[in-house]
């Protein structure tokens, strides 16, 4: 991860391009994950069916737990961390009359993305 001193004001651009270039790193491993699984047939055409079984079984499993691990991870992270990102919402009196302070709706929109993302990883992760 970069340098990431947040009072840099690139920083937050920096810290998302290093989640981007890992979540494309996680792609390529995905596509060569289901490479390897599409050799598999070839032990039921040689006649090992039990094996292709078992090996995408484990295979299946592993990820799963993997996967459901790491959800849980983030999820119970930022779970805790809602309090105080939620006091981070700007307050300001150069609101126009009727309306919330700049940069309110913004903050709730991406708040409530949040929000949505973290109960979509609980029942991903259950």
């Amino acid at each position: 991860m970069p340098d990431s001193d947040p009072s840099r004001p690139d920083a937050a651009r920096e810290i998302r391009q290093s989640i981007a270039r890992h979540l494309a790193e996680l792609h390529r491993l995905h596509l060569a994950l289901a490479a390897d699984s599409r050799s598999l047939k070839s032990l039921t055409t040689e006649g090992r069916a039990l094996a292709e079984i078992e090996i995408a079984a484990e295979m299946l499993e592993h990820y799963m737990a993997a996967t459901a691990t790491f959800l849980e991870n983030m999820r119970g992270r930022f779970e805790n961390r809602l309090g105080l990102l939620r006091r981070g919402d700007p307050v300001g009196a150069d609101a126009a009359p009727g309306q919330g302070p700049v940069g309110h709706g913004p903050f709730w929109y991406a708040f409530s993305r949040l929000c949505v993302a973290l109960r979509q990883a609980e029942r991903r992760a259950s």
